[in-house]
């Protein structure tokens, strides 16, 4: 199972993993350092100031009379309660950028994912700041992707309940005698829900980075031409050409066999969608200095410009599609396992192009 190659999912891009001397060490070389030096140049005033106020009161108080020696008392008095102050101000000062850190991190625990800390009101610990913002980031996407996914489950499912409900009471109202046709319409629907069930499931280990990949090494081109040897009986029912490209003898990468033919399935069925009236399906394999790239290249409609930016995520699909939406999402997800992506290369009426590449 692959993990984390520049640390966990909430950690700032581009930064180092894990970071140079740990956590604790980062918060030492900053606030900590600051505080000890404060700390010792304050015990050296306390002690300078010692010094200096027992000399004056031990030469005052041999020089004047006991009715005398209260204002003396009172001056050191005065100098001890403007030394306390000062430190309580170099203490509230060292703890100020602490306690803003356990406040935040607190109101996240809470479940407040929009707190963070100001990291220029505390820039002894930005560090710490950064990636604790970092952090809340991360799970209020997360959280809004849980409602999102929430609703749009809600949605996906009310269709096929709704036509299960009505068949059911159908048979109760006597309407329908409940035979073997009807049932096998109730248990179409009932396939539909499990299958959108099991791509939320398999969608969710590979975005979690719990999916594990039997990696061996393979030839893509054989996994394209079995795709593409699949789905020709259907292409040409609708008038579509599917055609292979690629060069003579391409170099073996490290792969799932199983999750990159599903990867290219789904990317071949998206593009077939996109062709109802025919055209053609071309599938080129191409190496690069250190990737092989798969082009899907079909001569349909296109992908609409208002979900173009969404195309990968969850649920997203055109107005007249009645896939689940899951594909394309499920699809990239698995080539990042690997290393991998997949992107939109060019998109309009003339088509589009989507290169698949996994790295050698």
């Amino acid at each position: 199972m692959r993990r984390h190659r520049h640390g966990p999912n909430w950690w700032p891009e581009g930064e180092q993993w894990p970071p140079p001397g740990g956590p604790g060490q980062q918060v030492w070389a900053g606030a900590g350092r600051k505080m000890l030096a404060a700390a010792i140049v304050f015990m050296i005033f306390i002690a300078v100031i010692a010094v200096l106020v027992g000399s004056v009161i031990s030469t005052v108080v041999n020089g004047v009379s006991t009715g005398s020696r209260w204002p003396v008392f009172l001056g050191a008095g005065i100098l001890v309660i403007i030394g306390l102050r000062v430190l309580g101000s170099i203490a509230r000062r060292s703890w100020r950028p602490v306690g803003s850190l356990i406040d935040t991190a607190g109101r996240l625990a809470d479940g407040d994912y929009g707190a963070r800390v100001d990291v220029r009101a505390a820039p002894s610990m930005r560090a710490v700041g950064t990636s604790l913002n970092a952090l809340g980031e991360r799970l209020e996407m997360a959280d809004d992707r849980r409602r999102q996914l929430m609703s749009d489950l809600g949605h996906e499912l009310r269709t096929p309940l709704a036509i299960i409900r009505g068949e059911v009471e159908s048979v109760i109202d006597g309407v329908r005698d409940g035979g073997p046709e009807q049932m096998a319409s109730l248990l179409d629907e009932i396939e539909v829900m499990e299958r959108l069930l099991e791509d939320l499931r398999v969608l969710s280990m590979s975005e979690g980075g719990k999916l594990e990949l039997q990696l061996e090494k393979g030839d893509l081109l054989t996994l394209v031409a079995e795709v593409a040897d699949s789905y020709r009986p259907m292409a040409n029912a609708s008038g579509v050409r599917i055609r292979v490209d690629a060069p003579a003898d391409p170099q073996e990468v490290e792969l799932d066999p199983v999750r990159i033919r599903q990867s290219l399935t789904n990317l071949v069925v998206n593009a077939l969608r996109a062709m109802p009236d025919g055209g053609e399906l071309r599938l080129a394999l191409r190496e690069d200095a250190n990737r092989t790239v798969v082009d899907v290249i079909d001569t349909g409609i296109g992908i609409e410009m208002d979900i173009l930016p969404q195309v990968f995520e969850r649920f997203s699909k055109s107005s007249d599609s009645d896939g689940s939406g899951l594909g394309l999402s499920i699809a990239r997800s698995f080539v990042r396992a690997h290393g991998g992506d997949i992107e939109i290369s060019q998109t309009g009426p003339a088509g589009t192009t989507m290169s698949m590449w996994i790295p050698r």
